[in-house]
């Protein structure tokens, strides 16, 4: 049996939450400590699932019963904390992205090789069903070498404009994109040459958040291989789903289509959202079940027995490059090389 190993998460909200719960549950681990600025939301949090609560980082990083650490804050947050937590000695699970530029990618991936501690980043979508499978019929060859793949996940209005209080200090691309580059560059398993992005800021500005509305972006992988994808976030909130997920992947032999938002598993009308959750994270008798979950537990198996993420910082490097050089395409009108 692998050593219970204790573990803190930083940022209290609703995905922080979902960490605190997965730790409490696991019998590896041990939820020890929840932190945030907003020091009545940490102990909410940590009361609810038995652990202390901080407002002060560098205090509750001194704990030596804290041997890994969940950083659950805002994307443009993470750098500055990863670098404090990997000093300390802790393993560290960051939310996507690993940070808002390549810099500060680097200077977390160095500190971690050096500090020699685990370093993931939660590209939980490698742990969905539906791609998971997806995956392992690309790698079979049942549908021969991918050549196109359409990519789609889209956020109601409600996301930047009552869920994240800080939706004008990111973008879409950062917040939901970065999901949707890595999801498929891990299916094509290839480089991406070229990039051609499109931009609008117009819906979103004119409620007073100045974030972009969304993004329209072309992949050119080196072995030919294209990609399409579409991140926006100003869906009417009418939509049956707070996301839109859809993906069409064309292979020399064949095509897998997934629905991961409107799939019609159970559908619910009763004026509370037509297609409730049952992939990323419902509960299930009692328990915190969905890949949100599994990622997050993967984490826990790597920590308690001495393995390497299956997520690299190498992943979430990959990735932030991807998203400066569809930025500078969008705001340049011209396909940048990667």
């Amino acid at each position: 049996m692998p050593d219970i190993k204790g573990f803190a998460v930083i940022g209290s909200g609703l995905w922080g939450s979902l960490h605190a719960r997965v730790y409490s549950e696991s019998p590896s681990a041990r939820l020890v400590a929840v932190c945030d600025l907003n020091e009545a939301r940490a102990s909410q949090v940590a009361g609810q699932f038995g652990a202390d609560a901080y407002s002060d980082l560098n205090k509750m990083l001194e704990r030596d019963d804290i041997d890994a650490v969940s950083i659950v804050t805002p994307d443009f947050a993470h750098t500055d904390i990863a670098l404090v937590a990997i000093s300390a000695g802790k393993h560290v699970l960051v939310e996507k992205p690993l940070a808002t530029t390549s810099q500060d990618c680097r200077r977390i991936i160095s500190a971690a090789q050096a500090a020699n501690v685990k370093l993931m980043v939660d590209f939980h979508n490698r742990w969905s069903p539906p791609f998971y499978s997806a995956k392992t019929t690309i790698d079979k060859g049942e549908i021969g070498p991918v050549r196109l793949i359409y990519y789609r996940l889209n956020d109601t209005i409600y996301v930047p404009t009552k869920m994240l209080s800080w939706a004008n200090q990111s973008t879409v691309q950062w917040f939901i994109g970065s999901h949707s580059l890595d999801t498929v560059t891990w299916l094509v398993n290839d480089e991406v040459e070229h990039v051609y992005a499109v931009s609008r800021s117009i819906v979103l500005k004119e409620k007073g958040i100045d974030t972009p509305d969304f993004y329209e972006v072309t992949l050119e992988f080196k072995g030919g291989a294209v990609a399409v994808v579409e991140n926006c976030w100003i869906l009417p909130e009418s939509i049956p789903n707070i996301i839109d997920l859809k993906c069409e992947i064309v292979g020399s032999e064949g095509a897998l289509y997934v629905d991961g938002s409107s799939n019609r598993t159970i559908e619910r009308y009763t004026g509370n959202g037509w297609y409730p959750d049952v992939l990323v994270m419902p509960e299930i008798h009692g328990k915190q079940m969905g890949f949100a979950a599994e990622s997050i537990r993967h984490f826990i198996d790597c920590v308690a027995e001495d393995k390497e993420p299956m997520v690299t910082g190498r992943d979430g490097l990959r990735v932030t490059a991807l998203i400066e050089a569809i930025e500078k395409s969008a705001s340049s009108g011209e396909r940048v090389n990667v």
